[in-house]
C-alpha cells in the first residue's frame, strides 16, 4: 500500500491543500492520504497559530467527503514540539510493509536540510514535491542535490501553482473580507461559529 502524508499547521486548511493532496494521490497511485495536523511546529514559533483542537476539527470537516483522505491527531495531541523524523518513524512502525510518501512544498524542500534529522526523514519515505511561488527556480537542481546528499527518492507533483495560502486566508478574515471558495464552506462555517481569526484576534 502507498500512503501519502500531508503534514501542516493547517491554520486554516484551504482548498489548495486539498487539491494538491488529491493530485498527488491520483498521480502516484496513493491508497490514502493522511492529513497530519501539527501541534506546536518548531519552525513557526513566531506565527500566530490557533489551538490545535480547532485546526484538527477544520481538517476533519474539510476531508470528510473524500474516502481516500483521513486525519491523524498524532502530532496535534503531543505535548511540546513535533518533529517530522519522529512522526515518520512512528508511521513506519505502524505500517512496516507499506510505502510512505511525504507531500511537501518546494519551500520545505529547500529548508529540509535544516530540519531535525533530515537523513532519517529521507530514509523513511519518498518525497513528493509541489511547486510554490518563489521556490521554483533551481528546483530541479535542489532535487538532484538532495538525492545525491541523502540517497533520497524525490518526485515532482505535476500540479498548477496555487496562489492560496493560509496566511492570505487569515489576513482576509482579519480584515473582514470574503474567503469564500478559498476553503470549503464547512470550514468557513466552523470559523464563523467559533469566532476564529477575528479582526482583533488572530489567535
Amino acid at each position: 500500500m502507498k500512503i501519502g502524508i500531508m503534514g501542516g499547521t493547517f491554520n486554516p486548511i484551504h482548498n489548495a491543500h486539498l487539491m494538491i493532496a488529491e493530485l498527488a494521490r491520483d498521480e502516484f497511485g496513493l491508497d490514502k492520504v493522511i492529513f497530519m495536523t501539527s501541534g506546536t511546529p518548531p519552525h513557526k514559533k513566531d506565527e500566530p497559530v490557533i489551538d490545535a483542537v480547532h485546526r484538527l476539527n477544520m481538517v476533519r470537516l474539510a476531508i470528510s467527503e473524500n474516502p481516500y483522505f483521513e486525519s491523524s491527531d498524532l502530532e496535534a495531541a503531543k505535548e511540546g514540539y513535533s518533529y517530522t523524523a519522529d512522526t515518520l518513524a512512528y508511521l513506519k512502525a505502524l505500517y512496516p510493509d507499506d510505502e510512505l510518501m511525504f507531500i511537501i512544498g518546494s519551500d520545505s524542500l529547500f529548508a529540509m536540510s535544516t530540519w531535525y534529522q533530515p537523513e532519517k526523514i529521507m530514509s523513511l519515505c519518498a518525497i513528493l514535491v509541489f511547486e510554490r511561488d518563489g521556490f521554483d527556480e533551481n528546483l530541479q537542481t535542489k532535487i538532484d542535490e538532495m538525492k545525491a546528499l541523502y540517497k533520497a527518492e524525490i518526485f515532482l507533483i505535476h500540479a498548477p501553482k496555487f496562489e492560496i495560502s493560509s496566511s492570505m486566508v487569515r489576513e482576509r478574515l482579519k480584515e473582514g473580507k470574503s474567503a469564500r471558495y478559498m476553503l470549503p464552506d464547512c470550514v468557513l462555517s466552523y470559523i464563523a461559529e467559533n469566532e476564529l481569526y477575528k479582526r482583533d484576534d488572530l489567535h
